[in-house]
């Protein structure tokens, strides 16, 4: 707003208008004043402040429209060391002030339009991923590591150009993938594994919010990745997967941090070409197999302890494989089920994950069918009844989203490698009806794709229940709103309307 039309505002009397004028008009030329401040040699301590009065302004859309030109975001620019061309951050002093700038940065570019415009003509990613350069392998600048982050994640939410330069021109995907590495102080012991210390300390929130912006921006790096077409490719991706593996195996500072780190790790394993997915499990090392060898009842009975560790183990090995990062997978999957809501958004990222990693890894869907639909032994209950993973997934099958109904279905439905009559053992004719009749099975048999054949799993339980079930009947309401079969239902409607035609 410029000075003649502020005064108009101010003598045409009106409170309210006069307080909001003065206010944007203050606060305009406060803007403008930072700008002209910032591009003088002022000590460091005056540029911080600077910066963040202008952090807190750029929160202002109004505010920011007349002061975001190109020469102002070259002075953040180069208070960020984005300009920079040598190879070093040295001035410990000036961290601060990198950082406040981008935050800054963060703020304007994501509240103008002129800004994100502007970020294309500045090339400002190229920058971004030169200062991630700089300080990749750098443990004490994890701010600045984390608002790079953020900006670049912003700018490819914003600009899907700048994706395709990200991961093709620029070689966003190695280069985020060693943020991750360095994040998580992995250290590899083979090509696609790493050491996982279970009694080692959590992540520092600085590292944890750090790994979380690398996750979010190699989501929109990654995000028409579905398919590799060269080695090289499947080589990054397999990288990238082990170093999500390793993040499903550590812990935040506290329980929410570390739901959100392993809820961005399931968006970005989503993206993952399914055929990479083989490096979330990996075969036990020599200590893990003699662990594994240890049986309860060699341990003495004053051992509780061990004796939990054994079983804990166990449970999470199949066929020679260590299925840990799975089984993390199964119960963050359960904990976004019992959440009770917002399935859309939380809940069918990990479902369909684990249901295409079930298609197409063998161990992986045997072992949660193991986990999932064990041997069944309660007959008389219905399939929705009860508190076990099975009768939780069964329940959403007839859920009103319709599309969290369908991945629910469909999960089920490949642990079953697909056959009608054992999707209905474990969930029942009506649970799976509408999954049936989409795909054209009500009279039986099976989907697609091809599974290996499995040995007969019928409990002597479900032996002896199965001849004892009942053939389907057609069920209708009766006249007072109740369900019962179709024929009963029908007599009582023509017992009322013959009723009906004796009284007239």
């Amino acid at each position: 707003m410029d000075e003649e039309r502020a005064l108009y505002i101010v003598r045409a009397g009106e409170a309210g208008a006069i307080e909001r004028v003065l206010r944007d008009y203050s606060d305009k030329k406060l803007c403008e004043g930072i700008f002209k401040v910032l591009v003088k040699d002022i000590p460091t301590t005056c540029q911080v402040s600077c910066l963040e009065v202008l952090r807190i302004l750029s929160r202002d859309k109004k505010i920011l429209v007349p002061v975001t030109t190109k020469e102002n975001m070259q002075i953040l620019l180069r208070l960020a060391k984005l300009n920079e061309s040598d190879d070093s951050l040295e001035k410990v002093s000036e961290f601060p002030v990198i950082v406040e700038s981008l935050k800054c940065l963060c703020n304007i570019v994501f509240n103008s339009q002129m800004a994100q415009q502007l970020s294309l003509e500045l090339n400002l990613a190229a920058k971004l991923c030169n200062l991630l350069r700089k300080c990749k392998d750098r443990k004490f600048i994890n701010d600045i590591k984390c608002f790079d982050l953020r900006l670049l994640f912003l700018l490819s939410l914003l600009h899907t150009d700048i994706r395709s330069q990200l991961r093709y021109e620029l070689q966003g995907l190695p280069l985020l993938t060693q943020i991750l590495e360095s994040a998580f102080s992995i250290k590899w012991t083979d090509e696609y594994e790493s050491a996982i210390d279970h009694n080692g300390p959590p992540l520092s929130p600085q590292e944890t919010d750090c790994a979380i912006e690398a996750l979010k921006a190699l989501f929109n790096v990654t995000v028409d990745s579905w398919k590799v077409h060269k080695e090289s490719d499947s080589h990054q991706f397999r990288v990238m997967a082990a170093v999500l593996r390793h993040c499903l195996l550590i812990v935040g500072p506290t329980e929410d941090k570390t739901e959100e780190l392993h809820s961005n790790a399931v968006n970005l394993l989503s993206n993952v070409p399914v055929s990479c997915l083989d490096v979330l499990i990996c075969p036990l090392t020599h200590e893990e197999t003699a662990q594994e060898a240890t049986t309860l009842d060699e341990l003495p009975s004053d051992k509780t302890a061990e004796k939990e560790t054994v079983l804990k183990k166990n449970t999470m090995v199949y066929n020679g494989m260590n299925m840990e990062a799975i089984h993390v997978l199964l119960n963050f999957m359960e904990k976004r089920i019992d959440k009770g809501s917002s399935y859309r958004e939380g809940l069918t990222p990990v479902l369909s994950l684990l249901t295409e990693c079930s298609r197409a890894h063998r161990n992986i869907r045997k072992f949660l069918k193991d986990q999932v639909l064990p041997p069944l032994r309660d007959v008389t209950n219905r399939p929705e009844v009860g508190s076990t993973v099975r009768n939780k997934l069964v329940r959403l099958m007839t859920h009103v989203d319709l599309g969290v109904k369908q991945i629910a279905a469909e999960f089920l439905f490949v642990l079953c490698k697909e056959r009608v009559d054992s999707l209905l053992k474990y969930t029942g004719y009506g649970n799976a009806a509408g999954l049936l009749a989409a795909r054209g099975l009500l009279a039986g048999g099976r989907g697609d794709n091809w599974y290996s054949e499995d040995e007969d799993t019928d409990t002597e339980e479900y032996k002896n229940a199965k001849p004892k079930e009942e053939l389907l009947k057609p069920m209708g309401l009766k006249p007072d709103g109740t369900i019962t079969p179709l024929e009963e239902a029908l007599n009582q409607y023509s017992v009322i309307e013959e009723t009906s035609s004796d009284t007239d």
